[in-house]
C-alpha cells in the first residue's frame, strides 16, 4: 500500500485551545504511560535519535494498533484468522528461516516441494508428474508469474513465425480482482475487460469474451470464485468456445485459472466440476493459501500442468548461497513459515479436513442468507443458497413476467415448496452439496424494491456504518462494470464464523435497521431522511414464515407492534423473553429452509436454537464451536 508522508497531529493542534506551545516538536508520540517509563519523546514521522526499553515499544506499539477492527468480525476479508496452536507454534519456530536459501534449509524446501506435489494432484496435473510450481507471497505475485508466462509464449510463438510482438492483450471479467489489472498495466497488457451482466451471474460474459479474442491475444483470466459474488466462472464452458475459436481461425489461447478462493474450495466441495488441469486448455493455476486454504496471510501457490508451459527464460539458476538452485518469483527471500503451516494444514486435515470444514462454512453461509431473506428487507444476489440452476436473474425475470413484484423474494421457492423441490437420492452432505448451486460461501445481498420504495433515504452505506459500530465490518460497493448502479453488501463466512455468530450478527442487522427506520431514532435524524412526507409513519414490512406481511404496514409508528421491535427490543430488555423467543423461531425457521448439510457441527449447532428451544424459549447453554476442526 502506497503511503503519502502525513502529520496528522497538525489538526490536533487546532484544537489545542492555545496549547500547542506546550509541544515544540508536533510528531511526537504522547505516550500514555510516560510518567512510568519516564519515556523521552519518540518521533512519528523522522527516524528516533535514540532509543526505547523493549517495554515502552511494545505498548507503544500494542496501543496503537489497538484502533484495528476484530478479525473474528471482519466479514470483509477472505483471509484466514485462525489457526491451531500447533500451528502457530510451528510458526515461531520457523520464523527466522529464509525459504529463498535453500542451501542453508533444505527441510523447508522438501516441504516446499511437497506441498507443490500435494498441489498438482489436488488440481488434477497430469500423471506424467511433469507439473511445476511455486509459493509466493500471496495469489497477486501468483498471478504476475502466471500471466507473464502467459506473455513469453505467446511472444515466442509469434517471434518465430516473424510477428509482431508489440501489442499482447489479455481477456479478462470486468469483475476480476484488482492484481488482475495490475499484470496487465505492469508487464504492458492490454487488459480486455469484457462487461458482467445479470444473466452471468455478474461474471465474465462468455460470449462476449469470445468477440474480443485476435491473433495478440495471450491467453484468458478465468476466475473460480469472484470476489464481488462468490460465483464461479464457467472455465469448461470458455474451453470448449476456445476449442472452437482455434478450430475456426488457427488461434490458440490458452486459459490461466485465477482460483485464489475456488482453488481450496472446489477440490473438496464440487469433486465433479471440471475447471483445473482435466481441462487442457486450463495451463496455469494460482491459488492463496491464506484464504481458504485456511493459513495466515503470506503463501500463496502457482502450478503449471506442464514444464513447457513455463519457459525457461524466466527462471533463474542462482549460485552464491552456497549451492545451484532456480528461482521464478518477483520476491526473493521470504518467510519458510508460512509454507510450514500450509504443508502442516495438508496433513492436518487432509480431504477429509477441509471437506468438512467448508461444508460447514457453506452451511452458515446459507444459514445467513435464509435469515436476511427472512426479514423482508433483503434480497439476496449470490445463489449457494438456491437450488441448483435456480439463479438470481432468472428469480427476478420470473417475478416480473409473473407481476409479482421486483424482488427475487417474490417468488423463489421457500419453505415446503423449497424442501419438496429435492429427490429422494440427494441427502447426507454430498447430496446437500449436489443440490444446491456451486460457489463460495459468500452472502451478497441488498435491499428489495419494495423496502427501497418505502424507505428512499434509507441507505446500504448507513447499514454497513452502524454494523461497524457493533464492531462488524461489512463492505457495501458497486458491481462491476455495466452494473456499477447496483450497490450490495457483502460477507465472508469463513471458519470462524460459527451459526451462533450469525446468530450475533443478526441481531445486530436488525438493530441497525430499527435504528435506521423508527421515525423518532438516530437513524431518522442523521443517517435517514427528517422529511415526514419522505419518512411517513410507516413500519418496515417484515414477512413471517406464510410469506405475508407481519403488522399493519399503516399504523402509526408509535401505536405498532412490528416483528422488527419486538426482534431487537430483546437487544435493550432482557425481561422480554417471549420477543426472544419470537425471533429464535425466525431464526430457526430460516435454519429449515435451507436444512442442516453436514452431520458434523450442526449436531451442536442445532441444540443452539433446536425443536426444544422453539418450543419452551429457554437460552439453551450448548452453541455451535466455532473452531472444532472435524479430525
Amino acid at each position: 500500500m502506497l503511503i503519502k508522508q502525513i502529520d496528522a497531529e497538525k489538526i490536533l493542534n487546532l484544537a489545542r485551545e492555545g496549547k500547542v506551545t506546550l509541544r515544540k516538536d508536533p510528531g511526537i508520540h504522547s505516550f500514555s504511560y510516560g510518567s512510568r517509563y519516564a519515556v523521552t519523546d519518540i518521533p512519528k514521522f523522522t527516524f528516533p535519535e535514540v532509543s526505547a526499553t523493549p517495554e515502552v515499544a511494545y505498548q507503544l506499539v500494542h496501543d496503537e494498533l489497538e484502533f484495528d477492527g476484530r478479525p473474528l468480525m471482519n466479514c470483509a476479508s477472505f483471509v484466514s484468522t485462525w489457526m491451531e496452536p500447533q500451528a502457530d507454534k510451528l510458526i515461531m519456530e520457523n520464523i527466522n528461516k529464509n525459504l529463498a536459501d535453500q542451501d542453508e534449509y533444505p527441510a523447508a524446501q522438501v516441504v516446499h516441494g511437497r506441498c507443490v506435489s500435494y498441489l498438482a494432484d489436488l488440481w488434477k496435473a497430469p500423471k506424467d508428474g511433469n507439473a511445476v510450481g511455486t509459493a509466493t507471497g500471496g495469489s497477486s505475485e501468483a498471478i504476475m508469474l502466471g500471466g507473464l508466462a502467459l506473455k513469453w509464449r505467446w511472444r515466442e510463438a509469434r517471434q518465430k513465425e516473424g510477428k509482431d510482438t508489440s501489442k499482447p492483450n489479455i481477456i479478462m471479467g470486468a469483475n476480476a480482482q484488482v492484481a488482475l489489472e495490475k499484470f496487465a498495466r505492469y508487464f504492458d497488457v492490454e487488459a480486455r475487460l469484457i462487461p458482467v451482466k445479470c444473466e452471468t451471474n455478474f461474471t465474465i460474459d462468455p460470449e462476449e469474451a469470445i468477440k474480443h479474442i485476435d491473433e495478440n491475444t495471450i491467453g484468458m483470466f478465468i476466475i473460480l470464485g469472484s470476489t464481488y459474488t462468490g460465483h464461479f466462472e464457467p472455465v469448461h464452458q470458455l474451453s470448449q468456445m476456445l476449442d472452437e475459436v482455434e478450430r475456426r481461425t488457427g488461434i490458440n489461447v490458452p486459459i490461466h485459472v485465477d482460483a485464489a478462493s475456488g482453488g481450496f474450495v472446489a477440490p473438496f466441495l464440487y469433486p465433479d466440476l471440471p475447471w483445473s488441469f482435466e481441462v487442457p486448455r486450463v495451463v496455469s493455476i494460482n491459488g492463496s493459501g491464506h484464504k481458504f486454504g485456511l493459513s495466515y496471510a503470506g503463501v500463496g501457490w502457482v502450478l503449471w500442468r506442464d514444464a513447457a508451459y513455463l519457459p525457461r527464460g524466466l527462471v533463474f539458476e542462482l549460485h552464491y548461497l552456497g549451492g545451484a538452485e532456480e528461482t521464478y518469483t518477483l520476491n526473493f527471500s521470504r518467510p519458510a513459515c508460512f509454507v510450514v503451516t500450509q504443508y502442516y494444514n495438508f496433513i492436518r486435515l487432509g480431504r477429509e479436513g477441509y471437506k468438512r470444514i467448508h461444508t460447514d462454512s457453506l452451511s452458515n453461509a446459507r444459514l445467513l442468507s435464509r435469515s436476511l431473506e427472512a426479514t423482508g428487507v433483503f434480497e439476496l444476489l449470490s445463489d449457494i443458497h438456491r437450488r441448483r440452476g435456480e439463479t438470481y436473474h432468472g428469480l427476478l425475470k420470473q417475478a416480473r413476467e409473473a407481476g409479482k413484484g421486483q424482488s427475487v423474494n417474490d417468488i423463489q421457492s421457500l419453505g415446503d415448496e423449497f424442501q419438496a423441490g429435492k429427490q429422494g437420492s440427494v441427502d447426507g452432505v454430498d447430496g446437500e452439496l449436489v443440490f444446491y448451486n456451486a460457489g463460495l460461501p459468500v452472502v451478497t445481498f441488498k435491499f428489495t424494491y419494495a423496502f427501497q420504495k418505502e424507505y428512499p433515504t434509507v441507505t446500504q452505506a448507513a447499514i454497513s456504518l452502524l454494523l461497524r459500530v457493533k464492531g462488524w465490518i461489512v463492505p457495501n460497493y458497486e458491481l462491476p462494470p455495466s452494473c456499477e448502479t447496483v450497490e450490495i453488501l457483502r460477507v465472508v463466512v469463513r471458519e470462524s464464523m460459527s451459526a451462533d455468530l450469525v446468530d450475533g450478527f443478526m441481531h445486530d442487522m436488525i438493530w441497525a435497521l430499527k435504528l435506521l427506520t423508527e421515525q423518532n431514532g438516530v437513524g431518522a435524524s442523521i443517517l435517514a431522511s427528517q422529511d415526514p412526507q419522505v419518512q411517513g409513519n410507516r413500519t418496515p414490512r417484515f414477512y413471517g414464515q406464510d410469506g405475508q406481511p407481519i403488522g399493519d404496514t399503516n399504523e402509526p409508528k408509535q401505536q405498532s407492534n412490528t416483528a422488527m421491535q419486538q426482534m431487537t427490543s430483546m437487544l435493550h430488555n432482557e425481561k422480554t423473553k417471549a420477543l426472544h423467543e419470537k425471533w429464535n423461531k425466525t431464526f430457526v425457521w430460516a435454519r429449515k429452509q435451507m436444512s442442516a448439510t453436514s452431520e458434523y457441527g450442526w449436531k451442536l449447532a442445532s441444540q443452539h436454537l433446536g425443536k426444544e428451544h422453539e418450543s419452551t424459549g429457554k437460552q439453551d447453554s450448548h452453541h455451535q464451536s466455532t473452531y472444532a476442526r472435524p479430525c
